[in-house]
């Protein structure tokens, strides 16, 4: 992993971890996965935390070292920090003793404290309002986009995730960190295990506005090898949003850049360098635009375009919190948090009793519906 600074206007590498590592090789699927770098940035300073083959190591500009106040044991595959910086949200939990994803872990770093949370597995994003972020708990058959209350203040160190009610449920697993435009009222998500699919939702409404895929939809299994190469073709951490709320940027295996007018649904293709391969795609803090290639290249980029302000991010925030409510912290420990979800998909919305009660679904529905009504079809069957 390579850290890079943008203290002066330009980029320059800064150091690094991980150089010693051994390479990926042929290692596919769930074991070249499990050895990716998972970084977490500090809110506040140039320090960041990466969970890897060698456990959690903490880089600074001064150099690499292991971690302060991690659980001894602990396995982290995912890392967090709090929008103030005071707690390390992690998972799965150190003291677990199997595979079981139930919990997290809430880590006071001055004290090593833990305290435990819900489960997520797929990064946290603020929201630009402050106050609130989301995160994913996954599954094969289901995703949930966990939506969270975030403390400040003298207390807020080692405090857990504060899941409300509201939820998104996306079909299937294997989706990326998603990602919150400058004004904070649309949010975009990139999948899946199974697709090149971007879905994009309004907020705090939660009505999907975009759902579309990257290059050719699934043919179904058993793949074609074609369409594996070109489906991999793509990269994973491809969208970004600048400073134009209304505008989502896509990076393309053509070394291109489309800027997707969500509005209008319109896109426009811009070149990018010498034509590489996009591999990865964000946006600075500022909303200019850093683009990295299959070459090696890093570049800056500037978007044009109107600007946030930052009142409308927070009054989204408060919109939403005003529609929902925290659920009760025992739901963590007893498994029991879906029953205190009211999930949408962007189109209809579900509370658990509705789900408990579905009983038909089509071709056309997703797939996480489909087997719910069948497992309350043969929950209904039993004598």
């Amino acid at each position: 992993m390579r850290v890079w600074d943008f203290g002066a206007g330009q980029l320059r590498e800064a150091g690094g971890a991980g150089g010693e590592s051994d390479a990926y090789g042929d290692a596919l699927g769930w074991e070249r996965h499990r050895r990716i770098p998972v970084p977490a940035w500090h809110p506040e300073r140039a320090e960041l935390l990466i969970a890897g083959e060698e456990g959690v190591l903490r880089w600074t500009p001064e150099g690499v070292c292991d971690a302060d106040g991690i659980p001894d044991g602990a396995e982290y595959q995912n890392l967090a920090f709090s929008p103030d910086g005071r707690t390390l949200w992690a998972s799965p939990p150190a003291a677990a003793e199997d595979d079981s994803y139930e919990q997290s872990d809430a880590v006071d770093l001055d004290t090593g404290a833990v305290v435990a949370g819900p489960w997520w597995d797929t990064g946290v994003a603020e929201h630009p309002g402050g106050g609130l972020v989301l995160t994913f708990s996954s599954d094969q058959g289901a995703t949930h986009g966990l939506f969270a209350r975030v403390q400040h203040g003298p207390d807020s160190a080692g405090t857990p995730l504060r899941v409300l009610q509201r939820a998104l449920i996306l079909d299937c697993d294997g989706y990326e960190k998603p990602v919150f435009s400058a004004d904070g009222r649309r949010f975009a998500i990139r999948g899946n295990a199974y697709d090149n699919s971007v879905d994009v939702f309004a907020f705090p409404s939660l009505e999907r506005v975009l759902s579309t895929t990257l290059g050719d939809p699934s043919p179904g299994y058993p793949y074609p090898p074609e369409w594996l190469e070109r489906m991999h073709a793509w990269s994973r951490h491809n969208l970004a949003f600048g400073s134009d709320p209304g505008v989502l940027w896509v990076g393309t295996p053509k070394g291109t850049l489309v800027a997707l007018d969500l509005d209008s649904q319109e896109g426009e293709e811009h070149k990018v360098l010498d034509g590489s391969p996009v591999t990865a795609l964000t946006a600075t803090a500022a909303g200019e635009l850093l683009v990295a290639t299959a070459a090696g290249e890093l570049a800056l980029l500037s978007a044009p375009g109107r600007t946030a302000d930052p009142d409308t991010a927070k009054s989204a925030v408060a919109a939403f919190l005003d529609s929902t409510s925290e659920i009760p912290e025992d739901a963590y420990e007893a498994d029991a948090l879906e029953e205190h979800l009211v999930v949408t998909d962007g189109f209809r919305t579900w509370s658990a009793a509705d789900l408990d009660a579905a009983d038909s679904a089509t071709d056309a529905d997703p797939s996480w519906l489909q087997i719910q009504v069948a497992v309350n079809s043969l929950r209904d069957q039993e004598p």
